[in-house]
């Protein structure tokens, strides 16, 4: 049915509901995947003890600006490869994508020398003791020196969903998610007896603690990038750039384009995780015990938003190759089914997390000041996933058409202006609680700014 897009074929709401749902599954189960590996790590090094897990939840947000700037970097270049597609230019697609990689990897690498340069004092910034500090940092320090490599994972993913192919994506998400387990098995816990089934044997281990964490994760991660573009650039159809001699300098035209998406796209992210790393702060002074909760907390919501993000994926490539095609008209139903879609599904999740918020602490943590607060946060949380969606799959539609500026600034106005100044006005009473419900409130201001811009349709005109 995705070929219709292209050739102009009639769909009718039907076809559209089902294409949007062959897409956004695959994708949803990637999400998902990348999420079961936070939670694998969350419950590994939650078993070392409070304070490695507040070690890792230090500088949690502070990779994800890193990583977020990084995956924000190559969407400028996938959403051109959807127009190209949408409009039957294959051969300019396959340009794109070397330029990409070029683009990419010098940027990845910038990016990684800076990290590296604050992977010390990063965690003293934050607020962190001389306990958490030294291993909070080698942590960081692991995951920044392997940007490029994960850029490539994020530009691969990205340039085979805009292809119009979620499968191999989602694939490689679920492997990363098993290596990710294996590789953790054996490099944080230190060599012990284990029984199985009344037979005992030896376990072999690194006992690498924090940085077996690191290591395991990277590990994974550079293993599914490999795989990743090696089926982009040797199998994917349309897109083999291995069957063809072609030049990988960029160009200014195709640069252009690319910033005109990713270089809003980066800005916001990255004031978006200054936000989160000025809650991290906020939330330093109320302890240990709240910075592990608040941490094991995030990754424990994540499973929720995570499918809106796998239906936003679903929402650019469809939207994308749609607006690329010239079907306007086309383009805003796709986004209209996208983020009804993604609103039910984030409904549902939200109502599971309230109900297993308790299951779901006690799997990362033992500690019960820990599960405690965690619990307490999540079904506050719980209330604000509908309108998250909206955000969540309006903005997947948005950057679908080259759409980024007026996004990027109503994400980073209603983090800073709302969810900031609550959160530091209700945290000295509540704790963190009172943290907690200045996100689910702002979450569900930002929900409904988007949704507004989303039915007025000027999106469809701010495109490339």
């Amino acid at each position: 049915m995705i070929e219709r897009i292209r050739s102009g074929g009639k769909l009718t709401f039907a076809q559209q509901l089902k294409l949007t749902v062959q897409l956004s599954w695959p994708a949803m189960m990637a999400q998902l995947s990348s999420i079961m590996m936070q939670y694998i790590d969350a419950a590994m090094v939650g078993r070392l003890g409070a304070d490695d897990s507040a070690s890792v939840g230090l500088v949690s947000t502070s990779l994800w600006l890193f990583w977020g700037i990084c995956s924000a970097v190559t969407m400028g270049f996938s959403v051109q490869v959807a127009h190209s597609i949408g409009a039957g230019d294959h051969k300019r697609a396959r340009n794109i994508l070397r330029q990409g990689i070029t683009s990419c990897l010098i940027f990845s690498l910038i990016v990684a020398a800076v990290g590296a340069a604050i992977a010390y004092p990063l965690p003293h910034w934050l607020g962190g003791n001389d306990t958490v500090c030294p291993k909070a940092s080698l942590y960081f320090l692991v995951f920044v020196l392997a940007l490029p490599l994960l850029t490539m994972n994020y530009l691969g993913g990205g340039m085979l969903r805009c292809a119009g192919n979620m499968k191999v994506p989602g694939g490689l998400n679920v492997m990363m998610c098993i290596l990710d387990v294996i590789f953790n098995f054996f490099l944080i816990f230190p060599t012990r007896h284990i029984e199985v089934a009344g037979i005992g044997f030896t376990m072999p281990g690194a006992g690498l603690g924090v940085l077996g964490a690191a290591l395991g994760t990277v590990s994974a991660e550079i293993v599914t990038a490999a795989s990743m573009m090696w089926f982009l650039c040797f199998r994917q159809e349309g897109m083999a750039i291995a069957r063809e001699k072609g030049r990988f300098r960029p160009v200014r035209e195709v640069l252009r384009k690319a910033m005109k998406v990713s270089a809003p796209m980066t800005l916001e992210h990255a004031v978006i995780c200054g936000a989160q790393i000025a809650v991290t702060v906020i939330v330093a002074p109320l302890g240990i015990m709240a910075i592990a909760a608040n941490a094991f907390a995030v990754t424990a919501e994540s499973i929720c938003y995570m499918p809106g993000y796998g239906i936003g994926d679903a929402a650019t490539t469809l939207v994308g190759q749609s607006y690329g095609a010239k079907r306007l008209d086309l383009a805003r139903r796709f986004g209209y089914i996208t983020v009804g879609l993604g609103m039910f599904t984030m409904t549902v999740m939200g109502v599971v997390l309230y109900f297993c918020a308790p299951w779901v602490m006690e799997l990362m943590s033992p500690v019960d000041e820990i599960v405690s607060l965690g619990v307490r946060s999540l079904r506050i949380e719980a209330f604000a996933e509908p309108m998250f969606a909206a955000s969540i799959v309006a903005y997947g539609v948005m950057i679908g058409v080259g759409d980024t500026i007026v996004p990027a600034a109503m994400n980073f106005g209603s983090i800073w202006l709302v969810r900031l100044p609550l959160a530091a006005l209700l945290a000295p009473s509540m704790g963190l609680a009172g943290v907690w419900l200045a996100m689910c409130i702002e979450l569900t201001f930002r929900g409904a700014i988007f949704l507004y811009r989303l039915l007025r349709g000027t999106w469809l005109k701010k495109g490339l």
